[in-house]
């Protein structure tokens, strides 16, 4: 645990972790941007059947003395609700007494047609999206979901690769590549000519949003003392709050999906520029034997924390010694299969993958269908990027003092419990459901800023990121459900409800088998992990077990004293 001892001598947290975290996490404002971007971009905008072409020359109406909204039911019939325009159905030949105003007609025998003419719709919400431009509505409506779902694949195949990638190739190569990657392909996605086209650029822009947000939580991570963890974690996941509340300030301004997809993207460029700034993190330089890199970075980071003569102090042979058994254990090649291959690491997967699933389920289970609160969709946006002020504020105050697996349990048990509370509110009081809705998602959120926190803790250097993408995979699952699930409304409205806080309720119970990491050092190998578990938990390891830990390490001569490093703050 040498290494915690090495950031203190350069340091501690100084102006360079300050500058190295307000950098890192400011692409925060976009990336709320990219995975809510499809509320906006595929918004569905009023709409009825275009009228028959040239219906004016066609029928001789100038006997008759109405504006066009009047003259559209003669066309177009009224839907089941009978307070609007159906969507998707039209007259097969106009029904002129329906003009009357004592017309008394029995339309339920009028033969109808499908939309032979396209559709018309209203601009006064939007100018433009996906669902205007390529009439994604009536048969074609499930492609407009279809978008989000691609996007959040593409997220989960960036988990899974870029997890990988950053262990073998450095979280500063994979997160310089993965803004440069975003912000190509996302600005193309604004110039896409057809359906597939932008689709294929939105799965691409996913796997670039995982790299970006996952080797930038770990790259911040793995600079930052154990004490300012907690508040660094918490307080830099506003700025996703804060992309929220910048998202609907953009779509409200600009109201053209092309323009809008290309304005959220081009800040990519200017991240792409200053991310040379970074230093690599230390930790994984040393753990893949590049330990003069690494040195050269502790030598840098003190210089501009204002400790210039640490050269002389800060040597190779120090490094080394402080930080032998990492050394030594970086000797074995690591997979996803260690994440499984021992049972504390075992039990901390598994439960961080009910977790993952659940949090990400129940979350856009409620900010993806933003349209049906019967408000302004920029309104509901806004709002729901408020509530996380409060509820991430309450989320540090619970990590610092409940602690991570108490604050992970709470978070998802009250979400649930909001969520099933919903269902006992009558569709009417809209505002009571809207309020409500806003409270589970504020928890929600706070959760996510929890399990960020809490998995790159419980995860050691040697495998974070590939624990990191390998449990945030169920997350994009969970993202990519959230959406079908909400079809389940035809056969019992308060179904999608249910699953969502079911979902909630059992994802605690798996957060309370996590073990703690308030105040603890960040592990560096599996031993560490291990050897953390056995204070608690003193059951004999098996022997395939034992031999997964002992790989190239001789534990007993290489065991710090008690106190040592991280565990000395």
């Amino acid at each position: 645990m040498g290494f915690a001892e090495l950031l203190e001598e350069a340091g501690g947290f100084g102006r360079y972790q300050w500058l190295h975290v307000t950098l890192i996490s400011l692409p925060g404002l976009m990336m709320a941007s990219q995975n809510l971007l499809n509320n906006f971009v595929s918004g569905s905008p009023a709409h009825h059947c275009s009228l028959p072409a040239n219906y004016s020359s066609q029928y001789n109406l100038s006997h008759y003395q109405v504006d066009e909204k009047q003259l559209l039911r003669a066309f177009i019939p009224m839907d089941s609700s009978g307070s609007r325009l159906d969507r998707c159905r039209r007259y097969m030949e106009p029904q002129w007494q329906l003009l009357a105003s004592n017309s008394s007609a029995n339309i339920s025998q009028i033969p109808t047609e499908g939309c032979l003419d396209g559709w018309a719709f209203d601009r006064s919400e939007f100018l433009s999206t996906t669902v205007s431009e390529w009439d994604l509505v009536c048969g074609l409506r499930p492609l407009k979901q279809m978008i989000q779902t691609i996007y959040m694949g593409g997220v989960l195949s960036g988990a899974i690769v870029y997890g990988g990638l950053s262990d073998r190739f450095g979280r500063r190569s994979v997160l310089i590549w993965s803004y440069l990657q975003l912000g190509i392909l996302g600005c193309s996605a604004a110039l896409s000519p057809s359906y597939s086209v932008y689709c294929a650029f939105r799965f691409l822009s996913g796997m670039a949003v995982s790299g970006v947000i996952l080797n930038g939580v770990s790259l911040k991570v793995e600079w930052i003392p154990t004490k300012q963890r907690t508040l660094v974690g918490t307080l830099t996941s506003f700025f996703f709050t804060f992309g929220q509340m910048i998202l609907a300030g953009l779509a409200y301004w600009l109201r053209d999906w092309r323009k809008l997809q290309l304005v959220v993207c081009l800040p990519q460029f200017l991240f792409f520029s200053y991310s040379w700034w970074y230093s690599e993190s230390a930790r994984w330089l040393v753990l893949n034997r590049r330990s003069e890199d690494a040195l050269k970075s502790l030598h840098r980071v003190a210089r501009v924390n204002g400790k210039k003569d640490i050269a002389d102090t800060l040597t190779l042979e120090v490094l080394h010694s402080q930080m032998k058994k990492e050394i030594d254990s970086s000797r074995s090649m690591f997979t996803a299969y260690d994440l499984l291959r021992t049972r504390r690491m075992r039990r901390i997967s598994i439960c961080l993958l009910a977790v993952w699933f659940a949090t990400s389920f129940a979350y856009y289970g409620l900010a993806m269908d933003l349209q049906k609160f019967g408000v302004s969709i920029y309104q509901i946006q806004l709002i729901f990027g408020a509530v996380d002020f409060p509820a991430k504020l309450m989320a540090l105050g619970m990590l610092s003092y409940l602690g991570r697996r108490v604050s992970q349990a709470t978070c998802l048990f009250v979400s649930a419990l909001i969520i099933f509370a919903n269902i006992l509110v009558p569709a009417d009081m809209q505002t009571v459901r809207t309020t409500l809705a806003c409270l589970g998602k504020g928890f929600t959120s706070a959760s996510f800023t929890t399990v960020y926190l809490y998995t790159g803790e419980l995860y050691p250097t040697v495998l974070r990121q590939t624990g990191m993408g390998f449990v945030s995979t169920m997350a994009r699952v969970g993202s990519m459900a959230a959406p079908a699930v909400l079809i389940l409304d035809e056969v019992l409205p308060a179904l999608p409800s249910v699953v969502y806080g079911g979902a909630a309720v059992l994802a605690g119970v798996f957060a309370c088998f996590l073990p703690e990491t308030l105040n603890k050092s960040l592990p560096d190998t599996i031993e560490d992990v291990e050897e953390n578990g056995s204070e608690t938990n003193p059951a004999p390891l098996r022997p395939e077990e034992a031999v997964a830990l002992k790989e190239g390490v001789a534990l007993k001569e290489l065991k710090e004293p008690e106190g040592s490093g991280l565990n000395a703050l």
